[in-house]
């Protein structure tokens, strides 16, 4: 058993928070890191079509793991293809009370409230210049809990990054901080996606910029997203589908199931993915997908870029698995992908939306996303 195995197992002895906190102070250390991420095959290359972000690998870390930008350097080590800090918003607060996070080991899922618990934008962009690591990091901005003009904290996120991410994304979409859903609505949406498209044209030089959504979106929910980017959102590179969920699937066997927050892990991979599919369909690549939720294995990943996303995220994984899952991830992907008959991550994705002669990679059933 690997160093790294060995760590995950004893940090889990103690409370979710505690853990997560002992972790980030390990991890700035530089203990359990390789010294280098190993190359990636060929195979993984990507290219977002919209944004031009250039991906060794289509996986990465997921925003919530690293919220003050403390240990990007070190976890790009771990073999990810990209590496996304926060949410941070522009004052520091200390989040919802505790116990806020929460283990679902039977189920291999977390419930949190943490609430954008950040030590604030001061603090992250002195983090985020420092950052040493080759694979693309993103920076993901949010609002703070009492602001009075929530566009505004989006618009000084935006601004306090352009320079040092690869790309931003904004955070509409925690189920943590009251209200902050409600700007996925169409009204709220076309003022935020003006407000921030007008400072992106301010700022020197290009950076792209997503948008993450919930998996919570309902049919029309989703047409009026698209219907917003494509009105006052071009400007955008994409989505990231999706945040937690305040769903609670019957089969969820843990204690725990019954805590408020948003819903991680596992029990998120079959929803998230068909919302992702049901952008993938309505915007008929138009813009960049990342899929996140309940990513644990090659076979999940691949299932999100089939469905329609360029690269996938993940986080709760993380938790059972430790970082050392990246690299079986990456190997299990390459299989699924040869088996299939691709020659790149890139021909597969939205492979289950093609139809005809063009459709490739059916020499053996897949299981519908239900």
């Amino acid at each position: 058993m690997s160093l790294t195995k060995i760590g995950v197992k004893l940090i889990r002895v103690l409370p979710p928070e505690a853990a997560h906190t002992a972790t980030i102070r390990v991890l700035k250390r530089g203990l359990g890191v390789p010294k280098k991420a190993e190359p990636d095959d060929a195979m993984l290359e990507m290219r977002l079509p919209k944004s031009g972000l250039k991906l060794s690998n289509p996986i990465g870390l997921a925003a919530g793991f690293d919220k003050n930008c403390d240990v990007p350097t070190q976890m790009s080590k771990f073999g990810f293809g990209f590496v996304e800090c926060g949410t941070v918003t522009p004052l520091p607060q200390a989040g919802n009370s505790k116990p806020r996070l929460f283990r679902l080991t039977d189920d291999k899922a977390v419930i949190n409230r943490m609430g954008f618990n950040n030590a604030g934008l001061a603090y992250f962009t002195g983090r985020l210049q420092r950052y040493q690591g080759l694979a693309p990091i993103g920076a993901n901005v949010g609002a703070n809990k009492t602001s009075e003009d929530r566009f505004a904290d989006y618009e000084a996120g935006i601004r306090a990054v352009w320079q040092s991410a690869d790309y931003i994304t904004i955070n509409i979409s925690s189920p943590n901080t009251p209200g902050l859903r409600g700007l996925q609505d169409k009204a709220a949406l076309r003022e935020l996606l003006t407000r921030c498209g007008a400072v992106c044209d301010e700022l020197m030089g290009e950076r792209p910029v997503f948008l993450k959504v919930a998996p919570d979106l309902d049919t029309q929910g989703i047409k009026d997203i698209v219907t917003v980017m494509r009105k006052e959102g071009q400007w955008l590179s994409g989505l990231i589908v999706s945040n937690t969920t305040l769903a609670r699937p019957k089969t969820l066997r843990s204690e725990e199931r019954t805590e408020m927050g948003g819903l991680s892990g596992a029990p998120l991979m079959a929803p998230s993915t068909v919302v992702l599919a049901a952008f993938a369909k309505a915007l008929k690549g138009e813009f960049d997908l990342i899929g996140v939720g309940g990513v644990a294995s090659g076979e999940d990943a691949y299932a999100k870029i089939r469905a329609g996303a360029h690269a996938v995220q993940l986080y709760s994984a993380l938790v059972y698995d430790g970082p050392a899952l990246v690299t079986d991830i990456k190997r299990d992907l390459i299989g699924h992908l040869r088996e299939d008959g691709f020659t790149s991550v890139t021909e597969a994705v939205g492979a289950d939306h093609e139809t005809g002669a063009a459709r490739k990679g059916r020499g053996r059933p897949r299981a519908k996303h239900t």
